[in-house]
């Protein structure tokens, strides 16, 4: 059984942190929409119609994929006065409860963003913006984003029970 768990909390920490790596590619090509937008506008005062859409997207692509990353590598915010100051098995139980929040959370944004996502597909939506470009993929990133933070949350959450329980860790130091 252990193996198993194992085997699922590497594999999820596997994905999650090539996801982050490959979507943080996306940075520079932000950055460079900006900065063609900024000549554009200003050099050959002739703005674009498409580099606020297209950064907009590359923001929220960043933003919302790179979540689980940060769950990962246990940068989101805590309240470490508190946390810092109880025991591991109070810090497991601590972790349990607010990652079930986060997980209820996700779960309704998971399923709100697919039926948003059907919607904007079948519809044909776009923003309304000069250039008008297409939604639907962006409610599809929402719904994998969510679903990644919660494949996430459940190997935290499977480490954290494990701990509870047998008083080890899950994962040595190296494994994770």
């Amino acid at each position: 059984m252990k193996k198993l768990l194992c085997l699922w909390c590497k594999g999820t920490g596997l994905l999650v942190s090539t996801v982050g790596h490959t979507i943080s590619l996306a940075l520079p090509l932000l950055a460079a929409t900006l900065a063609f937008e900024v000549f554009s506008r200003y050099v050959l005062n002739s703005p674009t119609m498409w580099a606020y859409d297209v950064s907009l997207f590359l923001f929220g692509y960043i933003g919302a994929l790179c979540g689980a990353s940060g769950q990962l590598k246990k940068a989101h915010i805590n309240v470490d006065i508190l946390y810092l100051s109880v025991s591991q098995r109070t810090k497991n139980i601590f972790d349990l409860i607010s990652n079930s929040l986060g997980g209820f959370f996700l779960i309704i944004v998971a399923s709100k963003s697919w039926e948003k996502a059907l919607e904007a597909i079948d519809f044909g939506y776009t923003r309304q913006s000069e250039w008008a470009p297409s939604i639907g993929h962006f409610w599809v990133m929402v719904t994998v984003a969510a679903i990644l933070f919660l494949l996430q949350l459940s190997s935290d959450m499977l480490k954290d029970t494990w701990q509870l329980i047998t008083g080890e860790p899950l994962l040595s130091e190296d494994d994770e």
